[in-house]
């Protein structure tokens, strides 16, 4: 039977051919084509030179721990339900005692303001907006007090400490940021010395960055980076002085290698607040830390940066979990790239998760606004992943909702 035709009036035709209105300004509308933390990441690698976008992007060696924790997600099955009541959804969780709109938190990272000249300020103004903590490492390059200005609530930064081989120069900086109004104290554990970064070590890189001949050549390449980097104030360490290194020089010749667990005694007689203790890769370190009285634990490789072919945090997530009493705080950090990711880690227990990687894409890619996008993509996900799964709550989020293929 043949299909009868007719000719097409003017008036159906225009409305097909109608442009979308163009919303916000250049920047805003490069950003708006970012759908997942990925997108971020590939607009990232467009528009920093090569060392700044590896510092952020590699790992140790051969980068398998980075890898395998990316995979762990990667392997993740959900068993939804259906015909439960998702039309209104609750992200919103408690995390060391105050309120969070979602189970995150930005995790600290050094260099910050190498990856964009707002740095730090850009995060923590971007943190706020979202009702989400952000921790600042001690290799931060903003002071905590401009942080907390910007955040305008010191509840909200974190800090995260290295502990110096120069005890009374750490003394001196846990004042600093007891004065600041900050109260929760990250201590990361997993470098008694630097992991051996080849990208980093490939790429010459060095804190400031060092004006070399190859650097001199990418200025061409990347105008508007290095202009930032040149006219802004100095790239330092906002803690410390410190001469043009490498990272590893800088780690192995100011942090403390013999912290032993005993510390942990001499840090709470500094420090009034909580204590979390970063990168716990076992089940009986786990347990030896909640005796020890520590508020919260956080499960991490680095990040993929320390240790190669250590174990996925995820993995780890249930046993640790079951090992522990609800005292004691258990959260999750290395691989997350999505919201999906933040749902199986809460669905195996984690109260929340770290992400330091996803929003440094952003930062990258587009400053303020860059991490901006990059929270909204990773809230969308969260709060349409948690309507999938049958989720009203964080509360919701059941291990039998998950399978995590190879766990033991």
């Amino acid at each position: 039977m043949s299909t009868k035709r007719r000719l097409l009036r003017w008036s159906e035709i225009r409305p097909l051919i109608g442009s979308t209105p163009r919303k916000g300004n250049r920047l805003e509308r490069r950003l708006q084509r970012a759908f997942t933390i990925g997108d971020l990441r590939a607009q990232a690698r467009r528009r920093v030179p090569r060392a700044v976008f590896d510092y952020t992007d590699g790992a140790a060696d051969d980068e398998l721990s980075l890898r395998r924790a990316r995979a762990a997600y990667a392997s993740v099955t959900f068993h939804p339900h259906v015909l439960r009541p998702v039309a209104e959804v609750d992200t919103g969780t408690t995390i060391a005692g105050r309120p969070s709109t979602m189970p995150l938190v930005l995790a600290p990272t050094g260099f910050t303001r190498m990856m964009h000249h707002a740095g730090e300020r850009a995060v923590a103004a971007a943190a706020a907006r979202a009702g989400l903590p952000y921790a600042v490492s001690t290799l931060g390059t903003t002071p905590i007090e401009d942080v907390v200005a910007v955040a305008r609530r010191p509840e909200d930064v974190w800090f995260q400490l290295y502990v110096w081989r120069d005890r009374a120069r750490s003394e001196e900086m846990l004042s600093r940021v007891r004065a600041a109004g900050v109260d929760v104290l990250v201590v990361t554990v997993d470098v008694p010395v630097a992991g051996r970064r080849l990208r980093d070590h490939r790429n010459g890189l060095t804190m400031p960055p060092s004006l070399t001949a190859r650097t001199l050549l990418q200025m061409a390449r990347y105008p508007s980076w290095w202009f930032n980097v040149l006219t802004t104030e100095p790239l330092t360490f906002a803690s410390f002085d410190q001469r043009a290194q490498s990272l590893t020089e800088i780690i192995n010749g100011t942090f403390d290698p013999s912290v032993t667990a005993a510390d942990l005694d001499w840090l709470r007689q500094q420090w009034p607040g909580r204590i979390f203790v970063k990168g716990v890769q076992r089940v009986d370190d786990a347990i030896d830390l909640a005796r020890a009285g520590v508020d919260g634990i956080v499960l991490s490789n680095h990040g993929g940066r320390q240790l190669d072919r250590a174990e996925p945090p995820l993995q780890l997530l249930p046993q640790v979990v079951d090992a522990l009493d609800d005292s004691v705080e258990v959260m999750v950090d290395t691989g997350v790239q999505s919201g999906a990711d933040v749902a199986a880690a809460l669905a195996l227990g984690a109260r929340a998760v770290f992400a330091g990687r996803a929003y440094l894409y952003g930062l990258m890619a587009g400053g303020e606004h860059g991490v901006d996008r990059a929270l909204q993509i990773l809230q969308s996900e969260f709060l349409r992943t948690m309507q999938l799964l049958g989720a009203g709550s964080v509360e919701d989020l059941h291990p039998d909702m998950i399978t995590l293929a190879g766990s033991h």
